[in-house]
């Protein structure tokens, strides 16, 4: 019997990648980006859903039948996991796919606004050639970075920092103390503990109801008035509004930002022309490589739940039980 199974929304040329994990078990895919048809009438009926970017709330699960929401990344906030759950449907995602990417990624932002990096290619661009113009710039062996959550992305950030001689601390409420120390890494007991003189903090924690908000007028205040905030996770963890506030109080120097919590951000935002701010969109993810793992991987989920298995990247695991 042939399964359908809908892309809802994505940024590729073609759906081959997936086309080839799924044709073999007999699946029809659907490419929503080639459709016209409101979203819940091109869901109707699917056995399984993929989806980049498309809000897939409860009204849209209530009309729902599938049997897997395969999220095409690691965030599943634009999932409502709790009514997937409450209607027997797997969600999964893909936490392991860019690791190398968003690593690197933070440490680029780190040396673009501490080498002032940017500030130099903008000067000469306009014809300028003073040294000047950078300054004060402080090296970075020696100085101390804060990691908020300590997963796969913020350990593979730590091994990078201490190869630049960076003193790393984090916290993770989810992990022992003990187990943060097997990486190197001094625990904090808790954010302000965390933020204290840092000269450098980057966001590496999901966006939920507990963590929305969670780096606010606090924490950046506890940060040396030299120190930088970089976020690669999701918009929403930094309170924007606070942001502002700490940069225009001197309170930090800068920030590095590859989300927000509008994207793209209004001509008008703040953060948008501040010449202390670093803003990409939201591409810390992408590479050749990343791209094929990511596809590659979510589509496995769908054709795992179709086949009967627990996918093995499992959002709402209760499911398995």
């Amino acid at each position: 019997m042939t399964r359908r199974v809908v892309f809802t929304d994505h940024t590729f040329d073609n759906l081959s990648i997936e086309r080839e994990i799924l044709d073999p078990i007999d699946v029809e895919l659907v490419d929503g980006e080639a459709s016209d048809e409101p979203l819940t009438e091109l869901l109707r009926d699917a056995d399984g859903v993929l989806v980049m970017y498309e809000q897939i709330d409860a009204d849209v699960i209530d009309e729902l039948s599938c049997r897997v929401i395969s999220r095409t990344g690691i965030g599943v906030d634009n999932v409502d996991i709790d009514a997937a759950t409450e209607r027997g449907i797997y969600v999964t995602n893909v936490p392991d796919y860019c690791i190398a990417e968003v690593s690197d990624h933070t440490l680029a932002l780190l040396l673009g606004l501490q080498r002032k990096v940017v500030t130099y290619h903008e000067q000469v661009e306009n014809g300028e050639w003073d040294v000047m113009a950078g300054r004060p710039m402080h090296r970075l062996d020696g100085r101390t970075f804060a990691l908020v959550g300590f997963g796969a992305i913020a350990r593979a950030v730590a091994e990078k920092v201490q190869a630049f001689g960076m003193d790393v601390r984090a916290h993770d409420p989810y992990l022992s103390d003990e187990e943060i120390r097997e990486a190197g890494v001094e625990p904090a007991p808790d954010l302000q503990t965390l933020f204290t003189d840092a000269d450098a903090a980057s966001v590496h924690v999901p966006l939920t109801e507990e963590t929305r908000g969670l780096v606010g007028e606090r924490e950046l205040a506890a940060m040396n008035s030299s120190g930088y905030v970089l976020n690669t996770a999701r918009g929403g963890i930094v309170d924007e509004a606070a942001l502002v506030d700490a940069l225009d109080a001197g309170e930090i120097a800068g920030a590095g930002l590859d989300v927000l919590v509008d994207e793209p951000p209004a001509d008008d935002h703040p953060l948008r022309r501040d010449p202390r701010v670093i803003l990409t969109p939201h591409a810390a993810w992408n590479s050749v490589e990343s791209v094929v793992e990511l596809r590659e991987k979510a589509a496995t989920n769908v054709r795992d739940a179709l086949e009967g298995e627990v996918p093995t990247y499992l959002v709402n695991r209760e499911l398995a039980e």
